[in-house]
């Protein structure tokens, strides 16, 4: 199982991909960690008890890498529970960069199937409920096994 850790202002997040349950969107997002597109940016959607969204180069949810990948949506792990990490997008197969975090099972069971689930914190939840808007992804090290 790949893993990395989400390096924030806050501090650090430890996360374990769903490389058997998403591998397009772990892939991408490995792809997109290890180039530096994350370094520096915010997380531009914050929202209590319910996500935090960063991976817009522009600052506000408008942006993206410049391409769209599949949504994968049938596998075991597609729910959404508090720690999971799952693709923003504006509709069925156009996610790209931007990801979020969840804060809970209760306000988000709604996107389980709707939104790829690619990962969970397993540590550092106590960054992500500290995280507010605005704050920097420092960067994203991607851990080789």
């Amino acid at each position: 199982m790949k893993k990395a850790i989400i390096k924030t202002n806050r501090g650090d997040m430890k996360v374990d991909f769903y490389d058997d349950d998403a591998p397009k969107a772990v892939a991408n997002f490995i792809k997109l960690a290890k180039s530096g597109f994350y370094d520096n940016l915010t997380w531009h959607r914050v929202i209590p008890n319910f996500v935090i969204q960063g991976g817009c180069p522009v600052g506000n949810g408008s942006g993206g890498p410049g391409y769209t990948i599949d949504c994968e949506l049938d596998g075991e792990k597609q729910y959404h529970d508090r720690g999971v990490l799952s693709m923003a997008h504006a509709g069925r197969n156009t996610g790209g960069s931007q990801f979020f975090i969840c804060h809970s099972r209760e306000n988000t069971k709604h996107l389980d199937r709707h939104h790829t689930a690619f990962g969970i914190v397993t540590e550092g939840l106590d960054v992500l409920d500290a995280i507010k808007q605005g704050d920097a992804i420092k960067t994203i090290e991607v851990l080789e096994s």
